[in-house]
């Protein structure tokens, strides 16, 4: 989800969050705006901008997924705070990632997606010039199936096993634009420099009971059951995820978190080596996105593959998908960044609360 891939960029001591912008996808645009603002104001990074981006994909109506995420996109908690500072309104979002991205060194700055990918490929297409600026991409999308990993996919009644999580064959977030993803994987600049994690390494990382106890209390007051009004918010946010994705899909050990990966996987390449993702010692791939057919609410025409990600082997110059990651390792991570938030709202006078949950 959103807020632990902004938790994890705002707060790992090896990254420099620039900016947000917001899209269409779990929910409204509007929805998906609010909540950025609502996250960083939670998090108490509110003087991080962040922009309001396209409504609706390049050449679709928008879905969204209520199911999932509820109406809002982040249903399930009491706890998030109006945001404090108002989305940028006198810019662009395109243009705000240009400038931000082209202010960098050449070679150092990361672009991460975590939605449908119509900014991103609105970027690109627009301004060329930051496809060879940039020293990667890191996009949460797709879902190849097959055996490419051992991970759980789910089955939804009816249907048996599949490997979509919004189609039997279709990834949301691609999904949701597939033009826009197919622009990108076929640019032959960008895709050297892409990494795609996909439903197949996500659904490795279940945030299971023992995970939610570790999460659950501030580190140095764990024996005491001390937490704090951000880890209170984000257990909410994972409960509610865990009930829908245990309806939905059939998955009951947690809901696997999705967008903090696409973030993880840029510290492993920044130099956090002991935070390792594996992709068989640089397997890269070519990657077709399907574009025939319908957006549909109808379940007859979800058998359609509009949103399928279909991979062949790339000698060079493709794709990085990996496969697998140290799970516990990323828990860590995911735990010390916690622990900052705590220290940092706590010295600006947040209280900590005792908590009774056992």
């Amino acid at each position: 989800m959103d807020a632990f891939a902004i938790l994890l960029a705002a707060y790992h001591p090896r990254l420099n969050l620039l900016g947000v912008s917001t899209v269409h996808g779990n929910a409204s645009l509007a929805h998906t705006t609010a909540n950025a603002g609502s996250i960083l104001t939670a998090l108490r990074v509110e003087r991080i901008p962040y922009y309001a981006g396209a409504a609706k994909p390049f050449s679709r109506l928008a879905v969204h997924a209520p199911n999932i995420h509820g109406n809002t996109g982040l249903d399930g908690t009491k706890l998030l705070p109006e945001a404090a500072v108002p989305p940028v309104k006198d810019g662009n979002a395109v243009l705000a990632m240009r400038d931000a991205l082209m202010a960098q060194p050449a070679g150092e700055a990361w672009l991460v997606a975590t939605g449908a990918l119509t900014n991103v490929a609105l970027l690109f297409a627009t301004f060329p010039e930051v496809s060879k600026h940039i020293q990667g991409l890191s996009i949460m999308g797709g879902a190849i199936g097959g055996g490419f990993t051992d991970a759980p996919l789910g089955r939804v009644q009816g249907e048996g096993q599949r490997f979509g999580n919004h189609t039997p064959w279709a990834e949301f977030n691609i999904y949701c634009d597939p033009e826009a993803a197919q622009s990108i994987f076929s640019n032959p600049v960008l895709a050297p420099k892409t990494t795609m994690i996909t439903l197949d390494l996500t659904h490795q990382v279940l945030a299971t009971k023992a995970v939610l106890e570790k999460l659950r209390y501030v580190a140095s007051y764990r024996a005491s059951k001390f937490t704090s009004d951000v880890r209170q918010l984000f257990e909410e946010l994972l409960l509610f995820f865990a009930h829908t994705y245990a309806d939905v899909f059939g998955i009951l050990e947690g809901p696997p978190l999705h967008d903090p990966l696409a973030v993880a996987v840029v510290l492993f390449d920044v130099g956090a080596k002991d935070l390792v993702f594996d992709d068989r010692d640089g397997e890269r791939w070519h990657v077709n996105v399907v574009t025939d057919g319908d957006h549909s609410s109808d379940d007859d025409h979800k058998s359609d593959q509009v949103g399928r990600t279909v991979i062949s082997s790339a000698s060079g110059g493709g794709v990085r998908i990996p496969r697998g990651l140290d799970v516990a390792r990323f828990w860590d991570v995911i735990e010390d960044c916690l622990e900052r938030v705590d220290i940092r709202t706590a010295s600006l006078g947040r209280r900590l609360s005792s908590s009774g949950t056992a």
